[in-house]
């Protein structure tokens, strides 16, 4: 299992947010390309990128500091990016630019046809991002909450040909209080589909939950203020993983 580092992007700077308010932003490091080489030298396999300022305006906002993140890590790990992306243009440019794949998250519920023309176009780069709160699926930065069932529309969505699903409990992102591992498992047995988690990765004692129930269909962790705020060792958490894998197949 993946322990993929998030770099949430607000202003040209690497912060975090608590439950998807903007203005509880707090500001990490001024240098996100410097940032990402840390996760890279720390044995990051993929980075995990957010356009904050973009996902709330509808459009790209930071795409200089989301270039310099590509050229900081280069070929060496793939990186996905989310955050304001409503258009085929958009998808092209960033793949263009050397994200590996591009995270559709609004845009999917409110306009699954673009999602649909999306994985047609880019088979294999697009992961849909579906944020829910009591199995409900909530748009637009988090402000409302939808009548789909996070199911329902992740079965719909592999149908369409996305190549994995991130799944965010949005009660727990930014809060430390641990990820909520029985909708996960929920969500990836009914997909055959990769799932990421995401939300509330707090300690080692998470990600050893989360490796316990890998095997369903849980193929990373997404993990954001824990490894700023030093609760979870990056490093660590990530030797854990591959240690728990080693003794489930025997490697």
């Amino acid at each position: 299992m993946l322990i993929i580092p998030a770099i949430d992007l607000k202003d040209g700077h690497c912060v975090r947010l608590k439950q998807g308010e903007m203005d509880s932003a707090t500001v990490y490091s001024e240098d996100p390309a410097k940032q990402a080489r840390h996760w890279l030298e720390q044995g990051a396999r993929r980075l995990h990128l957010v356009d904050l300022n973009g996902a709330f305006a509808g459009k790209p906002v930071n795409e200089k500091a989301i270039q310099a993140v590509i050229e900081a890590v280069g070929d060496s790990i793939p990186v996905q990016l989310g955050g304001g992306i409503r258009d085929l243009a958009t998808v092209e440019r960033y793949l263009d630019d050397g994200i590996r794949y591009v995270i559709i998250g609004t845009a999917a519920v409110k306009n699954p046809g673009f999602l649909h023309e999306a994985c047609d176009a880019f088979p294999g780069h697009i992961i849909v991002g579906l944020d829910a709160k009591d199995g409900k699926v909530a748009t637009d930065g988090w402000s409302k909450i939808t009548g789909h069932d996070v199911v329902d529309l992740a079965k719909r969505f592999e149908d369409y040909g996305v190549e994995s699903v991130i799944y965010t409990d949005i009660g727990r992102d930014g809060m430390l209080t641990g990820v909520n591992i029985e909708a996960t498992v929920r969500l990836a047995r009914a997909l055959n589909i990769p799932v990421i988690a995401s939300g509330g990765l707090t300690d080692l004692e998470d990600v050893k939950s989360l490796c316990a129930v890998a095997q369903e269909g849980i193929m990373g962790a997404i993990t954001g203020r824990a490894i700023y705020q030093g609760t979870l060792d990056f490093a660590a958490a990530q030797r854990l993983a591959d240690e728990m894998a080693g003794a489930v197949y025997g490697s």
